[in-house]
Parts: structure tokens; C-alpha cells; sequence
């Protein structure tokens, strides 16, 4: 079953693999891959939330983002933030973060992505991970740019430098300059627009930043439109052609390829070049056009229509000035309808109140709204700055109470320590007070029994002599009288004398032999510690109803053995007896005590109720019996089964040449 679950779990990540891989075939249609990644998809939310699974999930969002699947895309990004959330993944929250903010500047939520970027940033700051810090904070200046905060995007793109000044990121530094050089274009700083773009040129790394991204002929672009815009046509002619020079441009960045189609017609245009112009300028709106390239077409329609009015061809240059307008006002961005308006304020003089009416209108919305962007970002900034500064005090409170309540529990458990230890040492004076009681009882149990012994023996010496000395005397000198009666020669007299002579004579020699016996037994009494046992035994079968059945090797020298593992035994033989007698309900106990090699062996058992071990054995009575067994060390087996008797063995170790003979 195990080995069918593990091939089962190789398959899913087989199948995991290949959807991953067919969904970045560049030669698949689009369908297909976002199929295979759904599938990719599907198999990872079913898996348990560990880093491997956040990595493939980051692979899948990726996949999303080149095939410009934004729902998807922010779908996935969605789940991979809770998910680090969910498992304190600090760094991959960052990433999600970041991932997060591209999906809301995609669509235009400007105000989220930045809070996204944001959060990023604070993360990456504490992690020092500077080269994903820098990345954010670019990040954050390409949207303040597209939101036209030109001087916020410039403070924010040196704050990513900073960070990686030194290190190893050529990819960065080309970022970072090639938009410095962007936002001192729009403000005008044409000479530092083209020293930021030389250095963006310098710092292109082809083993750091691939091919396909074409950096050399984005900058290329951009110094172009800088020339442009100085007007000096002909320099921007050469950067725009050494653009179109690049390998692959086409099938690496169609875009960027159109782009510079456009800039190098409008150029041309402007230098008063007409060869190839309109076709230029056609087949860069053809390809855009086709690919929906909304913002390029207006540039493109704008362009073609200023190229017609200045050769008087103004129906063409409305025409187009008109598509550029409608283009404009469908792309959902006001801005692109501003130069339209203002064109055709120029070639419709008639509507040209109109026109700028509706510029002015627009222009003045937008800068409002570029105004309170601003200002949003700034309250996002401190807002966050203040909700961390909060966090940061809560969480050095929280550490702080939690350092109090740390030292507070250590104080306790040091207080419960010492206590823990006084009272063990307390447990302990008391055992060792109770194992001199032990022996104190024992001795005096001891010493009563010897007096008893003693007592008793005087008392036998007593009756022997006193048999000996007086009766048999007086019995002698019945006897002498009766035998001189034997001269008398009467039949029957005689008979009787010798029958009384006979009995007599029995009569003395059964006393003499209970006399000897009396005298004897001192050489052959038991030592005392069997005496109490027996006297103990006896009480039990005297008070108690079970037969009692007891076996006692007398052979063992009991006067050699400690009185701390005597007194023991006795209390666990006594103990034992206690819990039969209240409990068992048996009808025979055995008690035996007998030498097996090196040990002695005591065996209490019993045809009672039995009892549960496991459930039993924090009983008082075990607990006892154990302890002092224990104190012999020994060890104890216990045997029983509820309806089946108890049977008890203790084990005592003994020094066989002082103890055994």
C-alpha cells in the first residue's frame, strides 16, 4: 500500500514537471500553454504548504506573466502571499509583494501597486537583501513615472542605487540609469538625459542581462528621442538606424522595433528626408495595429497626420488626427488625447475653441489627479512608515512583557526547584527517620520475643527440674516401699505389687524423657525473625478465613541477615495479607520463603478475585510493597488476571557464605 502511495506521489510530480515545461514552449498557441499551466496549477494547490510548493507556484505565476494572462497572473500571486503568510515565509512574502504590485500596475491600480512595492521594500530592507530591495524601488519609480511624478521617480531610482553601489548588478544599474535618463528627458535636462543614457549603454553586461531583452537598442531609442527633442534630427537618425541594427530585435521586442520604425520616420520627417518616410511610418502602424499596440498607434496616427498638414494635405492629416483621437479616448487613458486635441486645434481653426476647451480640461483633471497620486504615495509611505513604527513599539513591547513574564517563570521554576529540592531532602530525612523507626520496632519486636523465649525456657528448666527432683523422688521412694513388700508370698498381692512396679517404672521413664526433651529443645529453638513470622501467620489464620498455607527454609541463617531487609519482609508479608484479606476474596494463600542460589526468594500468592495490573499500580498497597523491595534491592513480578489469583515474587540478593549455608 506504502510503495503504490509513493509511486502515486512520483507521478504528480512527473506530470507537474512536464506541465511546467510545455507551458514555456514558446512554440505552443496560448491556449495550450495557459491550459497546461491551470493544470500545473491545480496539482500544487492540492499540495501541502511547503517551500517547494511556493517555488512552483512562483514558476507558474512567471508562466502567467509572459503570456500576459494578468487574471491568472494575479490569481496565483494572490495564493502565493497567503501562503507565505500562512507559513511566516518572510522572503517569499517580499517576492509575493512585489509580484502583487506588478499585477495592480498592469491594471492600472496605481495606489495598491505602490502599497504593494512598499510592503516589498520594507521586508527586503530588514532581510539586507539589497538586490531585491533595488529591484523594488525601481519598481516603485517606473509607476511614479507613469503617474508623471517625475521628481518623486528620480528620488526613489537614486535610493535603489544607493544600495547596490558595489555590488554586483549590472542589470540594475542599466535600469536605473536608463530611467534617470527617461525622467530628465520629461523635465527637460536633455544633457543629463544623455549622460545617464551613456552610462545605461556602459553598464550592459551581455552574460548578466540576456540578449533578448535588447538593452542596447532601447537605449539606443531613448538617446534618439532625446536628440529629437533638442531637434538635432540627424543625430537622432543615427541612434534610431543603430537601434534597427540590432540582431533579432523583430522577434525579440516587436514593440520596441516598431517604436523605433516611427521615431526614425518622424525624424526623417522633421529633417526634411521624404525617402521612405510614409512607407516608415505604414509598416510600423500595420504591425501595431495587428498587435493592439494602443498607445503606439496614436503616436503613429499623430505622427502621420502632422507629416500630411505639412504637405498640405490637410483631409489626410484631420483624418488621421481624428483616428488618433477616437484611438486616444478608447484607450481609457486621458492622456493620450492630448496631443490629438491640440493638433487639431491647429488644423480645425474653426473648432479650435473646442479643442483647447476640452484640452484644457483634460490637462487640468490630469494634473489633479498626478497631483493627488503624489500626494497618495507620500501618505502610503507614511502611513505604512507609521503602522511599522507601531508594530516595531508593540512588538518591543510585546518583547519586553515577554522577557518579564520569561524572568518571572524562571523565578518560578527556581522557587519550585528549591521547594522540589527541600522537599525531597525533607522525603528524604523522613525515610531515613522511618527506617530507624523500622529497626527500633524490629529490635523491640526482637527483644520481646528473646524475653519471651527466654521466660519460656526458664520456665521449661522449672517444670523439668521440678519433675526430676520431686515427683520422680517421690515416685523413687514409692517404688523402694512397694519392692520391699515383695517378701510378702501372698499370691495376689504379689501380682499387684509387680503391676503397680511396671507402671511405675513407665511412669518414671516418660518423665524422664519429657524432662530431657524440656532440656533439649533451648539447642533446637528457630531464630525469632521466623518466630514473629509465625506468630504473624498464626494471627492470620486465627482472625481470617482463607486457608493459609506457609513454607519457611529454617535452614537459612536468618540471625546473619539485616534487620532493615527483615523488617522489610515482614511488613511486605504483613501488607500482602492486608490486601487479600480485603480484597481477594480467596479461599488458600501461600506464603513461602525459601533460597534460590544467590537470592531470596519470597512467594505470596493467593486463588482470589485478581486484578488488573496496568490499572492498579498506583495503588498505596503495591506502591509499599515496591518501595520496600526496593529499599532490599530487589525487584518485584507481579502476576495477576481478573478471576484468576495474584501471585507476588520478590527477589532479594544475598551474600551466600555469610547468609546461606
Amino acid at each position: 500500500m506504502k510503495h503504490k502511495e509513493k509511486t502515486n506521489t512520483n507521478s504528480t510530480e512527473d506530470s507537474l514537471a512536464i506541465y511546467l515545461n510545455l507551458a514555456n514552449t514558446d512554440d505552443l498557441f496560448f491556449k495550450k500553454k495557459q491550459y497546461f499551466n491551470q493544470k500545473a496549477f491545480t496539482i500544487l494547490m492540492n499540495q501541502s504548504n511547503d517551500s517547494l510548493n511556493r517555488l512552483n507556484l512562483f514558476k507558474v505565476a512567471n508562466r502567467y506573466y509572459n503570456m500576459n494572462d494578468w487574471r491568472s497572473y494575479g490569481e496565483t500571486v494572490r495564493v502565493l502571499l497567503y501562503k507565505s503568510l500562512n507559513a511566516q515565509d518572510t522572503a517569499n512574502t517580499a517576492k509575493a509583494y512585489s509580484y502583487l504590485g506588478e499585477y495592480y500596475g498592469s491594471q492600472s491600480i496605481s495606489d495598491s501597486a505602490f502599497m504593494c512595492y512598499f510592503k516589498a521594500e520594507k521586508i527586503f530592507l530588514r532581510l539586507n537583501d539589497t538586490y531585491n530591495l533595488a529591484k523594488t524601488r525601481l519598481n516603485k519609480a517606473n509607476l511614479q513615472y507613469a503617474e508623471n511624478d517625475f521628481l518623486g521617480s528620480e528620488v526613489t531610482v537614486f535610493n535603489a542605487l544607493r544600495v547596490i553601489k558595489g555590488k554586483d548588478a549590472n542589470d540594475l544599474v542599466y535600469e536605473s540609469n536608463n530611467l534617470l535618463g527617461i525622467l530628465n528627458n520629461e523635465l527637460g535636462e536633455y544633457d543629463k538625459a544623455l549622460e545617464y543614457h551613456n552610462k545605461a549603454l556602459k553598464s550592459i553586461d551581455d552574460e548578466v542581462i540576456p540578449s533578448w531583452n535588447q538593452s542596447k537598442a532601447t537605449s539606443f531609442n531613448n538617446m534618439g528621442i532625446v536628440y529629437q527633442n533638442m531637434g538635432m534630427y540627424k543625430k537622432a537618425i543615427n541612434y534610431f538606424n543603430r537601434g534597427l541594427e540590432q540582431p533579432n530585435l523583430i522577434t525579440d521586442k516587436v514593440a520596441l522595433y516598431t517604436m523605433l520604425l516611427d521615431n526614425l520616420a518622424y525624424s526623417r520627417f522633421k529633417n526634411n528626408e521624404s525617402a521612405n518616410v510614409p512607407e516608415l511610418f505604414y509598416k510600423s502602424l500595420k504591425i501595431r495595429d495587428s498587435l493592439n499596440f494602443m498607445t503606439g498607434i496614436i503616436a503613429n496616427k499623430i505622427h502621420l497626420a502632422e507629416y500630411y498638414a505639412s504637405n498640405g494635405d490637410t483631409l489626410k492629416g484631420l483624418q488621421f488626427s481624428n483616428e488618433a483621437l477616437k484611438t486616444a479616448r478608447s484607450s481609457k487613458n486621458d492622456r493620450n488625447a492630448l496631443i490629438p486635441l491640440k493638433q487639431l486645434a491647429i488644423l480645425e481653426p474653426k473648432k479650435a475653441a473646442t479643442y483647447n476647451k476640452e484640452y484644457i480640461h483634460i490637462n487640468d483633471s490630469l494634473q489633479k489627479a498626478e497631483r493627488k497620486m503624489g500626494e497618495k504615495f507620500s501618505r502610503i509611505e507614511y502611513e505604512t512608515d507609521q503602522i511599522i513604527d507601531e508594530n516595531i513599539n508593540l512588538e518591543t513591547k510585546n518583547r519586553n512583557l515577554l522577557f518579564g513574564f520569561s524572568a518571572f517563570m524562571m523565578l518560578g521554576l527556581l522557587l519550585f526547584v528549591i521547594k522540589s529540592q527541600k522537599a525531597k531532602n525533607r522525603e528524604l530525612l523522613f525515610k531515613q527517620e522511618q527506617q530507624k523507626v523500622n529497626e527500633e520496632i524490629y529490635n523491640l519486636m526482637i527483644s520481646q520475643q528473646n524475653t519471651i523465649e527466654t521466660n519460656r525456657v526458664k520456665e521449661k528448666k522449672r517444670v523439668a527440674q521440678e519433675l526430676h527432683d520431686g515427683v520422680l523422688g517421690r515416685m523413687f521412694g514409692i517404688r523402694m516401699n512397694l519392692d520391699s513388700l515383695n517378701k510378702m508370698h501372698d499370691g495376689t498381692t504379689i501380682e499387684k505389687r509387680t503391676n503397680y512396679l511396671t507402671e511405675l517404672k513407665n511412669i518414671e521413664q516418660d518423665i524422664r524423657e519429657i524432662s530431657h526433651d524440656l532440656n533439649r529443645e533451648k539447642s533446637e529453638l528457630i531464630n525469632n525473625f521466623v518466630a514473629i513470622v509465625d506468630n504473624l501467620l498464626e494471627e492470620q489464620k486465627k482472625t481470617f478465613h482463607p486457608k493459609l498455607v506457609a513454607s519457611i527454609d529454617r535452614t537459612i541463617k536468618w540471625e546473619l541477615l539485616s534487620n532493615s531487609v527483615k523488617i522489610n519482609l515482614y511488613r511486605i508479608i504483613q501488607e500482602s495479607l492486608q490486601n487479600i484479606n480485603k480484597y481477594a476474596n480467596a479461599k488458600t494463600i501461600k506464603i513461602e520463603l525459601k533460597k534460590n542460589d544467590e537470592d531470596l526468594l519470597l512467594i505470596i500468592s493467593d486463588d482470589g478475585n485478581g486484578f488488573d495490573i496496568n490499572k492498579s499500580k498506583k495503588g498505596i498497597g503495591l506502591q509499599n510493597i515496591q518501595s520496600r523491595t526496593s529499599e532490599c534491592n530487589g525487584t518485584v513480578d507481579i502476576k495477576s488476571k481478573k478471576g484468576d489469583g495474584t501471585m507476588i515474587t520478590i527477589s532479594v540478593p544475598l551474600e551466600i557464605k555469610q547468609i546461606l549455608t
